[in-house]
């Protein structure tokens, strides 16, 4: 279905956090300190403030809802409850507070309010209160009413498969694996969407009917070789022969969860972040022990550069569960991103100790110490992972790409020289591979027709690219091509305009094509970004002296005979 119509029917709408509350003396301060911390989805720090408000003026509709929605996206959706029965008794219908309230009742077994409420007049969106519905029936044990509730969440446009997989659930929930499986595969109404979830649901009932070697090409189709931990161990117990049993769904409680989570997954990437973060926060409330929507409010939060919150939200998955290591991936990531990259690199060291044999893990270690240049042990992170490697594989480019710049950067040539070449045989076109190979001739002043042809298909990959655009540039003027460089030198120059080397680069095409006074300007602004020491150094001489003379003293062919040539 249409990705835009399926959000407008699951009922998106932006929260309002922006309608003022009443600015006396004890509320005025917490009340813009709230403002101000949601604006940076500081969900902690609003949620305080709100509260505090409160205090003061108890049945403001605005703060009420402000601070609901900041302690659900806390995750504290226990604290938002009582907060949402205020909204409820006031009179003031939220969609939020509805929604809370609803998962509150799923979470204590209230199926028949649920029911009540709904059949009251409570809404939140078509898809979820259909949804919710069924798995409240379901609870209370009546599965004609819950399959009919489902059939009829399928009937609404739009939205047929997201009612489908519920169906197909809460059939596999009940033993009935023969109807699940219909619905998975397709054969009743059509394929659904092949999602991560899905796929495993639908691989443990293909297990229960005793049709292990169909769950695994089921597998295999989906996932490929490269598959996660968790992934490989179903994985391998099936190629044993064990039966699985089927643990996506237990109860009616997790069926809501499922339910919101599923919302949230559909709404990722093209709602607010903060939107979809609620979402995926009822999910955890419903179901603590759902990884998937851990990771997805853990990635929602660093996607809003809320890390602190991130890495406590990754650090909620156990270490027996098949996501771990996929969680302290992210754990790792956040930590990085807040400044503490000893800790990143700690926490990725044990995780390569304890999953020797993850390729990911050794290349996530190998990133993190090559971004603090600690090359010397990035060399050895990736000769881990790529001693993994059964088979060549086009992802792979990427680890032979780190690990020549590793060696590179070591001065071990003729080793980077053996990695690019081997990123490239793997992904012939692929245009940073090109670009850092060609560069690198280029400053060798070797292969300079192979490293033009490398840096040209690189440029007409990524037009954008001021890097790229930069050795162009620069190989131009290498080859003694002064005026053919100047418009890519201006264009690079435009596309990074405070970048040292590309503004010190446009100012060397400037002096050899006569433009003096142009090039010192671009020395000084090159001066002014931040270049590292050497070359501020040769910058400053360059101002001093020009040039030809700081080119005659390194040794280097002067200008005039590289046009001359």
């Amino acid at each position: 279905m249409p990705r835009l119509a399926a959000l407008a029917i699951l009922g998106l709408a932006a929260l309002n956090t922006a309608a003022p509350a009443r600015a006396d003396l004890g509320v005025s301060g917490p009340y813009l300190a709230a403002r101000q911390a949601s604006f940076l989805s500081d969900y902690r720090a609003a949620a305080a403030y709100y509260t505090e408000a409160l205090v003061s003026d108890p049945s403001n509709p605005r703060l009420l809802e402000n601070a609901m929605t900041a302690l659900v996206g806390l995750g504290e959706v226990e604290k938002a409850v009582p907060i949402a029965h205020r909204i409820e008794t006031l009179g003031n219908p939220d969609q939020l507070a509805n929604l809370v309230l609803m998962a509150d009742q799923m979470k204590q077994g209230q199926f028949d309010r649920v029911i009540a409420d709904l059949d009251a007049g409570r809404q939140t969106a078509p898809l979820v209160d259909g949804l919710i519905r069924a798995w409240a029936e379901f609870g209370q044990g009546r599965m004609t009413d819950a399959l009919a509730a489902f059939d009829a969440a399928s009937a609404q446009s739009g939205i047929k498969a997201f009612g489908l997989y519920h169906k197909a659930l809460a059939l596999a929930a009940v033993g009935d694996f023969e109807g699940a499986d219909t619905i998975f595969s397709g054969e009743a109404e059509g394929p659904l969407r092949a999602t991560r979830r899905g796929v495993l649901a639908h691989a443990e009932v293909l297990s229960q009917l005793e049709r292990n070697d169909d769950a695994i090409e089921l597998i295999d189709a989906a996932f490929g070789t490269e598959v996660d931990p968790g992934v490989a161990a179903l994985r391998a117990r099936l190629a044993r022969g064990d039966a699985l049993p089927f643990d996506v769904i237990d109860g009616a409680a997790q069926g809501a969860a499922e339910v919101f989570f599923t919302v949230a997954s559909a709404l990722n990437g093209d709602a607010l972040d903060g939107y979809t973060l609620l979402y995926a926060r009822l999910a955890q409330f419903l179901a603590p022990k759902n990884a998937d929507a851990i990771l997805l409010s853990a990635g929602l939060l660093e996607a809003q550069d809320r890390y602190e919150l991130a890495t406590e939200a990754y650090a909620a998955v156990p270490k027996d569960d098949p996501a771990f290591y996929a969680a302290e991936l992210g754990r790792a990531e956040a930590m990085r991103h807040a400044g503490d990259v000893d800790g990143a690199i700690e926490t990725l060291r044990g995780l390569a100790a304890t999953y020797p044999d993850v390729a990911i893990v050794h290349v996530t270690l190998g990133d993190a110490l090559r971004s603090q240049e600690r090359f010397g042990d990035a060399l050895k992170a990736y000769d881990a992972a790529i001693a993994l490697f059964d088979e060549p594989a086009r992802g792979q480019w990427i680890v032979y790409y780190a690990r020549g710049i590793s060696h590179e950067r070591l001065d071990q040539w003729p080793e980077a020289e053996a990695d690019f070449r081997k990123a490239l045989e793997l992904e012939p076109d692929q245009p940073q591979v090109l670009n850092y190979l060609g560069y690198s001739y280029v400053e060798m002043n070797t292969n300079l027709d192979e490293a033009m042809s490398m840096i040209e298909r690189a440029v007409a990959a990524r037009p954008d690219d001021g890097y790229i655009t930069d050795s162009l540039g620069w190989g131009l003027y290498k080859l003694g091509r002064y005026q053919e460089a100047v418009p890519h030198m201006e264009r690079a120059a435009a596309l990074m305009p405070v970048d040292p080397v590309v503004n010190d680069h446009l100012g060397d095409v400037y002096w050899a094509v006569g433009r003096k006074v142009e090039a010192q300007f671009q020395w000084h602004r090159a001066l002014s970004f931040g270049p590292d020491e050497a070359e501020a150094e040769r910058i400053r001489k360059k101002l001093e002296v020009g040039l030809d003379k700081v080119l005659k003293d390194e040794g280097a062919p002067p200008l005039r005979a590289a046009n001359d040539g």
